[in-house]
């Protein structure tokens, strides 16, 4: 593991330590004025990171959720970190554990590391262009993951619980044998792990929402696609300022 990775995986796992305390205990939760939850938690996980990757890494700028909304986004160039703190605010708040932490580095447009950490589990999930994608097992130890090829009984498509009759329509044209709900970043990590083949998103996302995960995917051997109406229109990029880091809709493949 290169330095800037452990750094950013130390940043998860302690951000979700405080993540899981709150949890535990119980929080407030407000409304953004997107519509979005916020809580305690959000605000705490991202302090603690923003404050690891500022020591160690004070040259790199950091776009983290709760500051971007909050109007204070500092000025980029071809290298920054993208940080969401607590992915999933609203499986946090029902209690479904379904939730997590991401950090990713970008550089020139690319996810090229990224780091997923699931408290309620303690599972770790990461990637790193070039050098492949790993996740922990019982123990600590961590193993490759790697996507798979789509089976030729039907393809396991991953959506969310609310969204999965319109996304079944939007994609009559292929072979399904099943869907899969699935909260947060955790779909990228059941694509990369080869649990599923398939996660199309027809709904707005940030590029902090999306930037680990895809980081993850891709270094197992999957890809993450910017759509243009149903077409592909290349990979899912990042440091779109003009729009304020806003997301088109993508889809997102193994193998």
């Amino acid at each position: 593991m290169s330095p800037l990775l452990q750094v950013m995986v130390d940043a998860a796992r302690k951000a979700g330590d405080e993540i899981e305390a709150i949890y535990g205990a119980g929080c407030a939760t407000q409304i953004k004025d997107d519509g979005s939850p916020v809580t305690e938690a959000d605000h705490r996980a991202e302090a603690i990171i923003l404050e690891a990757l500022g020591s160690a890494y004070p040259e790199i700028p950091v776009v983290a959720e709760e500051e971007a909304c909050a109007g204070r986004i500092p000025e980029i160039g071809e290298r920054f970190f993208l940080v969401d703190p607590l992915d999933g605010t609203r499986g946090f708040v029902n209690r479904t554990g379904e939730f997590t932490v991401n950090i990713a580095l970008v550089e020139k447009g690319v996810a090229t590391v990224g780091v997923i950490y699931v408290p309620d589990s303690h599972r770790l999930y990461y990637g790193e262009q070039g050098e492949g994608a790993f996740r922990s097992v019982e123990g600590g130890a961590m193993e490759a993951i790697q996507v798979r090829t789509g089976p030729a009984s039907g393809l396991t498509v991953l959506a969310s619980r609310t969204t999965a009759e319109k996304t079944a329509a939007r994609l009559s044209h292929l072979k399904i044998a099943e869907f899969l709900p699935s909260s947060s970043s955790l779909k990228f990590c059941l694509l990369a792990e080869g649990s599923a083949d398939l996660y199309p998103r027809y709904g707005r996302t940030m590029e902090w929402d999306t930037a680990a995960g895809q980081a993850i995917l891709e270094a197992a051997g999957g890809r993450v696609m910017a759509l243009a109406g149903e077409a592909e229109a290349g990979p899912l990029r990042y440091g779109k300022t003009d729009g304020n880091f806003e997301n088109p809709f993508f889809i997102a493949w193994g193998r």
